[in-house]
Parts: structure tokens; C-alpha cells; sequence
């Protein structure tokens, strides 16, 4: 497999984390400058990590994985696309408290870890292949990481200006995109 492959391997596993990067600055208005720089670190590191497990895990549990993948990342993503959607509603409906101090409690460490884990499962399925076509896996995995870690870079700021297109409602198409993406990860 060659360099420019393995870029565009790395794009196409990017997009699913680069479509989560932008709802998160679309929902989480009070990121801050930590959450910033560990939501793309975050996804790249498991990127990069998932192929690698599945080149050494082989077809050990890849019969597993492509078996639930789409549940498992259709479970996690509606569950925290859902529950922006309804932070967003029950902050519509109360007076005195503001979407920013909601949001500011629900994102965290365990909403990008599960996020993280969510947008990389196939690239479990995708290390499987590394192996069968005797791929460099370090290459490959260091690749796919860089890529996706600097695409969701992009994608903070391409999230950050369309929640100054929607406002309020950025929040809610957020979280629709999160179950979207779980959707077509079930198919």
C-alpha cells in the first residue's frame, strides 16, 4: 500500500470523527481550550490505535466487531445525540439558565472517550485488512492518526462558524448529525 494510499484511507476513517468534531462545537458552547485540542488529539489517537489492534487481533474478533459495529456505534452516538437534543429542549422551556451552562456539564472526558470509541470501530475492520495485505501497520496507523487528528482540527473551526449561522439551533442539528451518523453506521 503506498504513502498516498494510506492518506486517503486516512481521510475516508476521518469523517465520521471530523462530522463529531463539528457537532461538538455545535452543541458544547462552553469548550474549553483543553476540550479544544484533546477532541481531535482524542480521535486521532483511536484512529490510529483501532487499526492496529485489529492488524494484530486478526480475524480473532473481526468476525465480532463488523457483526455489531453499526449497533454499538448507533447506541453511543443516538444516546449523546439525543441527549444534546433534549438539553437543548429543556433549556428552551426553563428561564435563568443558559444553554452554555448546560452544556458545559454534559461534555467531559467519558462523552469524548465514548465518542472517540464510536468513530473508530471500523477502523478495526480496516487493520484486518492491513494484515492481509502485508502493510507497514505503523505507517499506516501513524497516517490514518495525523490525518484525522488534523482534519478534526479543521473541523472545530468549519463547527465554530456554522453555530454562528444557527445560534441556538446549533445545538439541536448537533445532535440530529450524532444520530445520523449512528443511522448510517447501522447500514
Amino acid at each position: 500500500m503506498s504513502i498516498l494510499e494510506m492518506l486517503l484511507l486516512g481521510v475516508g476513517l476521518a469523517m465520521d470523527a471530523f462530522a463529531v468534531s463539528i457537532t461538538d462545537v455545535l452543541g458544547y458552547k462552553n469548550l474549553t481550550k483543553t476540550n479544544k485540542i484533546s477532541i481531535p488529539v482524542a480521535f486521532g489517537l483511536f484512529q490510529g490505535l483501532m487499526p492496529m489492534l485489529g492488524y494484530f487481533a486478526g480475524n480473532l474478533f473481526a468476525d465480532f466487531i463488523s457483526k455489531y459495529a453499526g449497533i454499538v456505534t448507533l447506541l453511543v452516538l443516538g444516546y449523546i445525540g439525543g441527549n444534546m437534543i433534549y438539553e437543548s429542549y429543556k433549556e428552551s422551556k426553563e428561564n435563568g439558565e443558559s444553554n452554555d451552562e448546560v452544556n458545559e456539564d454534559t461534555f467531559g472526558f467519558k462523552v469524548l472517550i465514548m465518542q472517540a470509541i464510536a468513530t473508530s470501530i471500523d477502523a478495526f475492520a480496516v487493520g484486518v485488512s492491513l494484515a492481509a495485505l502485508k502493510t507497514n501497520v505503523f505507517l499506516a496507523c501513524s497516517i490514518i492518526a495525523v490525518t484525522t487528528c488534523a482534519l478534526c482540527f479543521v473541523a472545530l473551526y468549519v463547527g465554530k462558524k456554522f453555530g454562528e449561522v444557527l445560534g441556538e439551533r446549533a445545538q439541536i442539528l448537533g445532535g440530529l448529525i450524532l444520530i445520523i451518523i449512528g443511522i448510517k453506521a447501522l447500514f
